[in-house]
């Protein structure tokens, strides 16, 4: 029998947690682990989004569920729209702790198109307060 993957689920703006429902039974179903979390301030996440000073604050959840992962876990990130730019940032904040990553209907930087470069850009058109 194949070894059980864990796989982490991060939804897109708008949404919460509970967007991953079917997916997260058929995988756990399949025997899998999976974590379906909500970003700040979407889902039953408790900050509001009023809280939220930029796009750091927003995927924090995923960054410290990251850094909780024990040392040998290695993790499958699944992100959808927004999610697929939470995903990158963990990608380069966490790469020894993520097999891979899927990108469903998402936001995918790359090399020269990476999270910093977006939140410049943000910052530099005005659309947020800080860089």
């Amino acid at each position: 029998m194949e070894r059980q993957k864990h796989f982490v689920l991060v939804h897109g703006a708008g949404h919460g947690a509970w967007c991953w429902y079917k997916v997260a039974t058929l995988l756990k179903a399949a025997g899998h682990k999976v974590t379906a979390l909500d970003m700040a301030a979407s889902g039953l996440h408790p900050k509001r989004v009023e809280e939220l000073r930029d796009i750091s604050d927003y995927f924090e959840p995923l960054m410290e569920f990251m850094k909780s992962l024990p040392p040998e876990e290695r993790v499958i990130l699944v992100g959808h729209s927004m999610g697929g730019l939470c995903n990158s940032v963990a990608m380069e904040r966490f790469p020894e702790k993520i097999s891979c990553a899927v990108f469903a209907a998402a936001i995918m930087p790359g090399p020269d198109l990476s999270f910093t470069a977006i939140r410049e850009e943000i910052y530099y058109a005005g659309y947020n307060g800080s860089p």
